[in-house]
Formats: structure tokens, sequence, C-alpha cells
């Protein structure tokens, strides 16, 4: 492979992995919760952050650890990020959602046999679903808390790069999620992330949950793609327009 290949293929692979973590760990304490009992939404909150740091540690050193469609379109709309790279960051992103769901499909199946063997009431482990029975709640939810994530992600990474703190913002985002959960995550399960949801959506479709949000005519999916898209790409932009230190790339 020529140096250029080599590096598409490791930013896939980083993009792909790192997401995969975040479905992995999010995911996974959501069936502990749901299968077994164990945990609660504490629980919940801090292994989601925990997944995006251990996602971050495993992407950021190739890729900056975008792991997330909604975000990487903001920092293209914010001239951080080439457009041209724009497909490969998002498929890879997306595949890693899926993949992440399914292994922990497939490592729980056996209790899944057990507690929801016709699995129809089991598809909030992999993917979000509103409080309120109506559309827009969930979805100015979703753009509020997304908006809410990229201006912290960029105050965070920004800041810490230029006071050579970097090492220190894996850390400081994990408890951004933890935080969001915590004190906006009700409304609408805090997406955020197209890959984090429509991926393990488009999983659990495919393997025949009721229910899912996608194939079941609710279209409750769209909540979870275009809010995070216009939540990321306000808060970016109110970001610039206050405390942006960046110099827009060529």
């Amino acid at each position: 492979m020529t140096i250029n290949s080599t590096n598409s293929y490791k930013e896939f692979m980083a993009e792909l992995i790192g997401t995969m973590f975040i479905l992995l760990f999010g995911n996974g304490v959501n069936a502990m919760n749901e299968l077994f009992n164990l945990g609660g939404y504490t629980n919940i909150t801090f292994s989601w952050g925990l997944g995006v740091f251990l996602g971050i540690l495993v992407s950021n050193r190739i890729t900056g650890a975008h792991l997330n469609p909604a975000v990487t379109i903001a920092l293209v709309i914010t001239k951080r990020f080439p457009f041209k790279k724009t497909p490969l960051y998002i498929s890879a992103q997306m595949l890693g959602g899926f993949i992440g769901a399914a292994l922990v499909y497939y490592f729980y199946q056996a209790k899944f046999a057990i507690i929801d063997p016709s699995l129809t009431h089991s598809a909030g482990i992999f993917t979000t679903f509103p409080a309120v029975n109506a559309f827009m709640p969930g979805f100015v939810s979703e753009i509020i808390a997304s908006a809410i994530l990229m201006f912290g992600i960029l105050s965070i990474t920004e800041n810490f790069i230029n006071d050579k703190a970097g090492f220190l913002a894996p850390f400081a985002v994990g408890a951004l999620i933890v935080a969001i959960g915590m004190s906006f995550g009700g409304m609408h399960g805090y997406a955020m992330n197209p890959a984090r949801d429509f991926s393990p959506r488009l999983f659990i479709a495919l393997m025949g949950f009721a229910h899912n949000g996608l194939t079941d005519g609710s279209n409750i999916w769209i909540v979870g793609v275009l809010g995070p898209i216009i939540g990321t790409s306000i808060g970016a932009i109110v970001f610039n327009c206050s405390l942006a230190y960046h110099k827009p790339i060529e």
C-alpha cells in the first residue's frame, strides 16, 4: 500500500474501533441493567462516559477521536477538518457502532433468549426512545444536548492544547458525557451521535427486534440522526463566535 492508503486505512480503523468501544461499554451497561437488573442510571451514565474515554484513547493519536458523524460534520462546517475525509470517517464510525451493538447482542444472546425471547421489549438496550410520546420534545432535547456536547468538546480540546495539557482532554470529555447524561439524559436518552443511535437501531431492526424506531413506522430514528447534526453544528458555531482559538484549515 502507498503511504496515503496506509494512512487512510489507519484512520478508518481508528474511527471504527474507537466508536465500537463506545457502543461496547454503552450498550453493555444497558444490557446489564435491563437483563440482570444490575446497576442503575448512575452506572449507565458512568459507563457511557468511560466508553467515550476509552474510545478516545484508542483513536486519538491517529484521528483526533471524532467517533461521531455529527462531530465530524460540525468540524467540517467550522473549517477544522477537510471535507474530503468526511466519507471515510463517517463510514468508519457508522460501521463501528453497528459492530459494537452486534458484539453486545451476541455476548448476551443466551440471556435475551430467557428475558425477551420474542425481542419485543428490549430494543432500548441498544438505542434511544422518547420519554414523551411526541416528536418535538425529544428532537429539541437532542439538539440542545448535542450543542452542549460540541461546545464542551471544543472548549476542552482547544483550551487544553493551548495550555499544553492535552493529555487531560480524554478525561474531561468522558466527564462531559457523564454530566450530560446525568443532567439532560431523560428526554431522549442523550444519543448525540448518529453512530451510537442509528447503527445499533439498524442492527436490531435486521435482527427482528420489535418497536425499534426504524421499521415500525414511528420514525424515531430521525431524532438521533438529525438532532445531533443540527446541535453539534450550532455548538461549534457558537464556540467560534465566542471562545475559539483555532485557525481554519487551508
